[in-house]
């Protein structure tokens, strides 16, 4: 049994609801010789998820969604998907999974239709035409569908990979550093994307990246892994949750607003970079008090930053 809420105030779950275990890793290992890519991974996506998976270029993820999808086997451990064995039912499960392994490959001199409908004709998908316009408009591509690829920016080909996926109406949708070497506008599409299949279309993804602040305004769940061994799993907001922030603090009057903090706060420690910004490491429910102290001793208060974040939480722990 699984739970569908947390209050983080009581420190407790409610809600319980059965979720199915769309994919069960346990214990992956994987070498490439002397190197050990991948060490002891576990860890469950749920139906409804978009899990994160987090790491730095070479912690072992892309192997590890390697061996999720059979293309490479590892040398212990198993993988479950929609609790069956891949080892055991790999035509059956798979035909369930749909996935982008970093940049979409196309014939450039074919339009967007064409790509499509010949990966269709391989699929066997019936009204192909319909899926897809269909899936060209899921995508934003409708009116591009008559173009040629190699018109297309690195963003459009990345959001026709991953019409691709959706041909044969797949489960599971699994992305492999899908917003690598886009711009922020690229960027942005395709984390929207992603959240449209989850919300309207009721995919449950798996989206791998290093771009560790697009998975936490994305992910409700996640994984860290760091030289092939998981850091940490479990919910977004949990592990987002701190008792203590970090603060920087700009003012208009840096020195008189130091010496008021030191005498009015002297159990923290305030310090003073060359850009005359101050930084402390404080409980979460001191800020406010220290923004009402500054005010009240007529000290303006140009900016007030915390940070309690996922790039926080990756750097600590990797």
């Amino acid at each position: 049994m699984e739970y569908a809420d947390y209050d983080s105030k009581k420190g407790k779950y409610f809600n319980p609801v059965i979720v199915e275990k769309v994919l069960e890793v346990n214990h992956l290992v994987k070498h490439f010789g002397a190197v050990k890519a991948v060490r002891d991974v576990s860890f469950t996506v749920y139906r409804g998820d978009i899990y994160g998976f987090l790491g730095p270029n070479g912690s072992g993820k892309s192997t590890t969604i390697r061996m999720v999808l059979n293309l490479i086997r590892p040398d212990s451990g198993e993988v479950l998907l929609f609790g069956q064995q891949l080892s055991h039912n790999r035509r059956e499960v798979l035909s369930k999974v749909g996935a982008l392994i970093e940049r979409p490959d196309f014939y450039q001199y074919l339009s967007a239709y064409q790509n499509l409908d010949i990966l269709a004709q391989y699929s066997g998908i019936k009204h192909k035409r319909d899926k897809i316009m269909e899936l060209l408009k899921v995508v934003d591509l409708q009116d591009r569908a008559n173009d040629k690829v190699k018109t297309f920016s690195q963003g459009m080909k990345q959001r026709l990979g991953i019409a691709q996926t959706l041909l044969h109406d797949p489960d599971l949708i699994i992305l492999d550093e899908p917003v690598n070497g886009l711009d922020p506008q690229g960027i942005k599409d395709i984390r929207e994307m992603i959240v449209r299949l989850n919300s309207e279309m009721g995919k449950t993804l798996i989206v791998s990246s290093h771009i560790l602040r697009e998975m936490e305004l994305i992910s409700n769940r996640m994984i860290v892994i760091s030289k092939g061994k998981v850091v940490v799993e479990g919910e977004v907001r949990k592990l987002l949750e701190s008792d203590t922030q970090q603060l920087t603090l700009i003012t208009t009057d840096t020195s008189k607003a130091l010496k008021l903090l030191l005498e009015k706060f002297p159990d923290y420690t305030f310090d003073r970079n060359l850009l005359d910004e101050l930084h402390a490491e404080l409980p979460t429910d001191v800020i406010p008090s220290i923004n009402e102290a500054l005010v009240n001793a007529g000290i303006g208060v140009k900016q007030l930053i915390t940070r309690n974040n996922l790039e926080d939480f990756f750097l600590q722990n990797t």
